[in-house]
């Protein structure tokens, strides 16, 4: 579990992060586009001392080891209750008598150090290998093939004719949803505890320079990475922004660490040679330290970085973005199906809100604006009108009260906005007739937010990468923070979103906007 921050002292490892600098909390970053796996999370886990010894713990921090373990607890505990429902919803719909009902649970109880082993196998409880929600569940979907595989083996030693094939499926189902949400919640708990200083690591940064800067500024920014910074080792340029922090040279870093109890160091790669790289890195992994090695990539993802080895060095290739063929056909059947679908479920839903908009107020009920799409060619967007019928019109007299930086323009309570339209953007059903659009072709299911054309002209070159693909009814945009982002989020994460597409990127982002729109989060 990524939130855990528990492995060995001694499993190090180097991983390729990206220099950031955030405005807000990463929290949705780390969920689509991240900036990565960040450090591959240079937590430890073990209930070993740092090699030399560190300063007491804050009030009320929680040990890795203490984590580590209530995880655990908390996977068998979910493991086990579910196992018991699956007997229970399998007796009801196939009863078994007695003496068969009797093996199944035998069976059930002889399987759970499987699920356990699984776990452990799978490195369910080692935070690297758990850098995001997808890779974690990837780890679930292992640990419940081995416990379901060793479940099934038993069955056929022990000759178990009796076997119910209903219950092996309920149990390999129900144990992959089950601890599914439970990692899911323990996630957020995790994160929680991080934001509250309550799990922290202490690390040190290697090096001085700009990229050494922004690292700094990623971990301030983001406490929910669980980091404290406790300072620099490197030169100490007059102009350094943290000249004060700068704790020793590049020879002192080891007693630097000692002295300071931090558990690693994240390395500006462009502040050392390459040979004083390599012997700082065998140096501190021999020691016991964790180690990784900022990449001065940004904002690509990790799913596109394949490590190889070319004569001793480490290469980080990087794999292009299909913009053409199969998967740009698939997204199009994707949008098709999905668009139609919810254009029929929520039909209904659609239809009351046009009747309280126009019981309630005067003017048409859909709001049609234009905007910019792919390519920069303009189309009709249509909407559930939620303001005022000249809301348009008294653009100019709000715009001293804008809220929005960049060229956007938000205001949290819009004087403008009825109060059915407060309702219908809480809840995102204004946008639904963008369903049309989707069908149409002008838009896609996921992509960037569509933009107006004033918004367009006053973009820079880079911006404009964003008209390469379809807008989107949502994005990274979206589910990273919605009307609460900054201009300059919204920037990177749609271009971000542009340079980095992939189906299952599409799928992972629609997923989370379920919950942002659950939750109501950053609609006004």
């Amino acid at each position: 579990m990524a939130e855990t921050a528990a492995t060995n002292k001694q499993d190090t490892a180097s991983a390729a992060t990206a220099s950031a600098q955030h405005s807000r909390p990463i929290d949705d970053q780390r969920r689509g586009i991240r900036l990565a796996p960040v450090l591959a999370r240079l937590a430890s886990d073990d209930d070993t001392p740092d090699p030399t010894g560190s300063p007491a713990a804050p009030l009320g921090a929680l040990r890795p080891a203490v984590a580590r373990r209530r995880l655990m607890i908390a996977d068998a505990a979910a493991t086990l209750v579910t196992g018991a429902i699956v007997l229970g919803v399998t007796q009801l719909l196939r009863p078994m008598d007695t003496e068969g009902l009797s093996r199944h649970v035998l069976l059930t109880a002889a399987s759970l150090p499987a699920f356990a082993l699984g776990a452990v196998a799978s490195q369910m409880y080692r935070a690297r290998a758990n850098h995001s929600a997808a890779s974690e569940f990837r780890n679930i979907v292992k640990t419940v093939a081995i416990g379901t595989s060793f479940l099934i083996c038993l069955a056929f030693a022990t000759q178990m004719k009796d076997l119910s094939r209903l219950w092996v499926g309920l149990v390999a189902v129900s144990v992959l949803a089950a601890l599914t949400v439970a990692r899911s919640v323990a996630r957020r708990v995790f994160a929680r505890l991080r934001i509250n200083g309550r799990l922290r690591r202490r690390i040190v940064i290697v090096g001085t320079d700009s990229h050494a800067v922004r690292l700094h500024q990623l971990f301030e920014h983001d406490p929910s990475l669980g980091y404290e910074v406790v300072g620099f080792v490197g030169d100490r340029p007059n102009d350094f922004l943290f000249r004060d922090r700068v704790l020793g040279d590049f020879a002192d870093v080891t007693s630097v660490l000692a002295a300071h109890g931090a558990i690693g160091v994240v390395i500006s790669p462009s502040a050392l040679p390459e040979s004083e790289l390599n012997s700082m890195t065998r140096c501190l992994t021999d020691a016991g330290y964790h180690v990784a090695i900022s990449a001065t990539l940004r904002d690509i993802d990790i799913n596109r970085l394949r490590p190889q080895s070319i004569d001793g060095r480490s290469i980080l290739y990087v794999e292009p973005v299909a913009r053409t063929g199969a998967p740009v056909v698939a997204k199009r059947i994707f949008d098709v199906v999905v668009a139609s679908t919810l254009l029929f479920l929520t039909a209904p839903v659609i239809a009351a809100a046009m009747a309280a908009i126009k019981i309630t107020s005067r003017g048409p009920v859909l709001f049609r604006q234009t905007r910019v799409g792919v390519d920069g060619e303009e189309f009709t967007m249509l909407k559930l009108r939620t303001m005022v019928a000249d809301a348009e019109a008294r653009l100019d007299e709000l715009a001293e009260l804008n809220e929005a930086d960049g060229p956007l323009f938000k205001i949290e309570r819009d004087p403008r906005v009825t109060r059915v339209g407060r309702f219908l953007r809480r809840s995102s059903i204004d946008e639904l007739p963008q369903l049309v659009a989707v069908l149409q072709g002008t838009m896609s299911m996921v992509g960037p937010r569509p933009a107006l054309p004033r918004e367009v002209g006053e973009w820079d070159d880079a911006t404009r990468e964003r008209l390469r693909v379809l807008p989107g009814l949502t994005g990274l945009w979206q589910v990273s923070g919605r009307s609460d982002a900054s201009f300059d989020s919204y920037k990177r994460l749609d271009l971000a979103y542009v340079h980095n597409w992939s189906l299952r990127h599409d799928l992972s982002i629609c997923v989370r906007t379920i919950a942002v729109v659950l939750r109501a989060r950053g609609a006004r």
